[in-house]
């Protein structure tokens, strides 16, 4: 008797410590992680990695302790929070797939306001994140840091809209358009004899058409805002490297010992905290491809102070952000009597061999 009592109070009792620990369970809060903000040279992030699980809320409480800094994670449609000192501000994210995440700082706080990243590693069941396909820069093996400079310039802005002489489309080696600069499709346009009527600034406007139908509106409004957001502090709103940031960067001889070989693309290449690149200089740009100037984005300038953007746009972006790039060399919008859309359609369907990224 005394064991069936014994029994049915134990039975009682595991029923009620497993309803508390149901309880507890629900009560317990999502993880919470103290962050904070501080000038990159005062340390940056606090803590600069951060573990989570799949399908775990991760809470996290941040603050700034100098200046307005902002947080987002790269590759992320989160808005972006802003960061005010003294001031505290919780976010929640949920991660749906393992892998290794970037968040970083989006105000500009400083000469090394790039270097504000940190790492979210998240573990768990799933096909874990993985970057994009290799990147086309790899797959080509582009030496980033090798001069490519135009020996073709044009007398002036090739514009889209004054194009009309209608070249006979060539093949490009590998057909797509991304792989090639400016100059090697001129070049391909100018051997060709069906195009022996136009003149070397026709060939230009032309080149300027081929690359206006290579992209979209949409796809320019996006990079122009991208470039807005992330670049122009330091390459400055028209492209020239001289944005409210690029004094603060200072060229040393560290970053090209030589002296010759980037002189006209500094912020791109080398060792050191150098320069802004100048977009608008039409011997580098013209002679660079789509491909490489993406891979630069992407790997960023080796310590120049030029930031990699890998983990944080996405390949989209990234060529996006590259079209817009080209705007600092064509004129996609100005013309009598048409305009670089009319233009686009057709050179689209004029030129197959020219494959849009």
């Amino acid at each position: 008797m005394r064991a069936e009592s014994g029994a049915r109070l134990l039975v009682v009792f595991g029923a009620v410590a497993l309803a508390v620990l149901t309880v507890v369970a629900v009560r317990v809060p999502a993880r919470a992680v103290e962050l904070r903000g501080r000038l990159p040279d005062d340390g940056g992030w606090s803590p600069g990695a951060i573990s989570a699980r799949v399908g775990e809320p991760l809470t996290l409480r941040m603050t700034s302790d100098d200046v307005v800094h902002g947080f987002a994670i790269g590759q992320s449609a989160r808005p972006a929070v802003d960061l005010l000192p003294g001031k505290w501000m919780t976010t929640t994210v949920v991660f749906d797939k393992p892998g290794k995440y970037t968040y970083y700082c989006t105000r500009w706080c400083g000469p090394n306001h790039w270097r504000m990243r940190g790492t979210i590693e998240v573990t768990g069941s799933g096909a874990r994140v993985l970057a994009d396909s290799v990147p086309l820069f790899l797959r080509l093996k582009l030496d980033l840091d090798q001069a490519h400079p135009s020996d073709l310039l044009p007398a002036e802005t090739p514009t889209a809209a004054r194009a009309g002489g209608l070249p006979t489309p060539v093949a490009l080696d590998g057909g797509d358009l991304r792989t090639q600069s400016p100059a090697q499709v001129w070049r391909a346009l100018r051997k060709h004899p069906g195009n022996a009527r136009l003149t070397d600034q026709q060939l230009w406007d032309e080149v300027a058409a081929v690359w206006r139908a290579a992209t979209s509106r949409e796809r320019l409004a996006e990079g122009r805002q991208l470039y807005r957001d992330n670049c122009a502090a330091c390459h400055g709103e028209t492209g020239r490297g001289d944005g409210v940031m690029a004094k603060a960067l200072v060229a040393g001889p560290a970053a090209d010992p030589s002296g010759i070989e980037h002189s006209g693309m500094p912020g791109m290449s080398g060792h050191g905290t150098v320069a802004p690149t100048d977009f608008t200089n039409k011997r580098n740009m013209l002679g660079a491809s789509a491909a490489f100037l993406q891979g630069k984005l992407i790997r960023g300038g080796m310590g120049t102070g030029m930031p990699y953007w890998g983990p944080i746009f996405t390949e989209s972006q990234l060529w996006a952000l590259v079209d817009h790039l080209w705007t600092f060399q064509f004129d996609y919008e100005s013309g009598a009597g048409s305009s670089g859309a009319s233009r686009t359609t057709h050179d689209s369907a004029s030129k197959p061999a020219m494959r849009p990224h």
